[in-house]
């Protein structure tokens, strides 16, 4: 048990050895004019995957994240890499920022500024936070855990005892993607700690309690058609990861233009960038993303999260409810998105935005928009 400070690490013979798989890769054929209908385009990866070669500086990268306080929590069965920044302010709140796939802790460097030290960035220091990003395990600089049952519920006890060895006995919790599923575990298993909860996301295994002679609204029996469809269409990924993990892992392990098809496909299908992946992100920050992947060898364990979160899902007990305040915070290219009258049979929502612009990745598409939301909501609790 313990924290201690942490130092990116870097290999110069990792990084030639990925310039050389990527050299040697074997390229399969498409079908002419396809445009993405198949999959990833063929033209797009080429070259992506050129500049990673040939221009993409990962050290570059790790100078540019080593400007953070890094540090490693271990507790009695793993260890867990978080980056850590007091606010700027007269009392600010703690809060933890968590991740989800197929992203990591570089989703939320935009944003860290913004909320430790709002008077900088055109806020009031009165709204400051003192801000933990943690990596999910399995996930970038954390372990990968060695046995099963590493799901939301089992994280969310890790982020307990790591906010308690940081001293903060309260705290809040924000999270998209696997990060909401985390944020939404605490709510559920430690209510007398969690200040409130923020999240732009809704867990897809999300169930509140029903009771038996309850009926769904028309909206949201609408809203599960929506799921069915984007399930048969969009969710390929999602069943191979929470289904056959280690087969799929074995070529995106061994191939970084594999690797950078399975995650930059996602960039560009859930970012809010009609089409164009480079209107919300830079290659150098695509292949930071891919790159944390491919040096830490989390591909698979990446995976696992998914593989148990179908065995414990988020279906909500009888007398469970999210007590603590929430925020709502939905960007329109979040989809599909429930319906605010499912939210409410599970969670307190006190706090509902609609956002203008964004998509799945929101604090590194809109981190002004999500840290002005976060401002907003948390000035009632101090």
């Amino acid at each position: 048990m313990g924290i201690e400070p942490f130092t990116i690490p870097f290999s110069q013979p990792a990084v030639e050895d990925l310039r050389d798989r990527l050299a040697r890769t074997r390229w399969p054929d498409e079908i002419p004019g396809a445009n993405w209908e198949y999959g990833v385009d063929l033209s797009f990866l080429r070259q992506i995957c050129e500049y990673w070669r040939d221009r993409f500086d990962w050290k570059a990268q790790i100078e540019r994240l080593s400007t953070f306080h890094h540090y490693r929590y271990s507790s009695e069965s793993i260890g867990v890499h978080f980056i850590h920044e007091r606010g700027k302010g007269p009392a600010p709140i703690p809060l933890i920022l968590t991740h989800g796939w197929p992203g990591s802790f570089l989703e939320m460097v935009g944003i860290i500024p913004l909320l430790t030290d709002p008077a900088s960035h055109g806020g009031s220091a009165a709204d400051a936070f003192d801000v933990v990003v943690p990596s999910l395990p399995g996930y970038g600089f954390s372990d990968r855990p060695a046995a099963p049952g590493m799901n939301v519920f089992r994280v969310a006890e890790l982020w307990a005892g790591l906010m308690n060895e940081l001293g903060y006995r309260r705290f809040a919790a924000q999270g998209g993607d696997l990060g909401a599923g985390v944020s939404t575990a605490l709510g559920l298993r430690h209510p007398d700690r969690i200040i409130a909860l923020h999240l732009n996301f809704i867990p897809g295994s999300y169930r509140p309690f029903l009771e038996p002679d309850v009926k769904l609204t028309s909206v949201e029996e609408e809203f599960f058609k929506v799921i069915g469809q984007w399930a048969d269409e969009r969710g390929a990924y999602s069943h191979v990861q929470r289904t056959r993990p280690q087969t799929a892992a074995y070529g995106l392990n061994d191939s970084p233009a594999g690797l950078a098809a399975w995650i930059v496909e996602k960039f560009r299908e859930w970012s809010d960038c009609d089409g164009d992946v480079y209107r919300r992100f830079t290659r150098d920050e695509l292949l930071a993303n891919v790159t944390l992947y491919w040096m830490t060898q989390t591909i698979h364990s990446s995976f696992r999260m998914y593989f148990e979160g179908r065995k414990a899902p988020l279906h909500f007990g009888e007398r469970e409810f999210i007590q603590a305040p929430t925020a709502i915070t939905h960007f329109p290219k979040e989809l599909p998105f429930p319906p605010r009258t499912w939210i409410e049979r599970g969670y307190n929502v006190q706090h509902w935005t609609e956002m203008p612009r964004g998509g799945h990745f929101a604090a590194a598409e809109e981190p002004e928009l999500l840290a002005e939301d976060l401002r907003a909501f948390f000035r009632r609790f101090r």
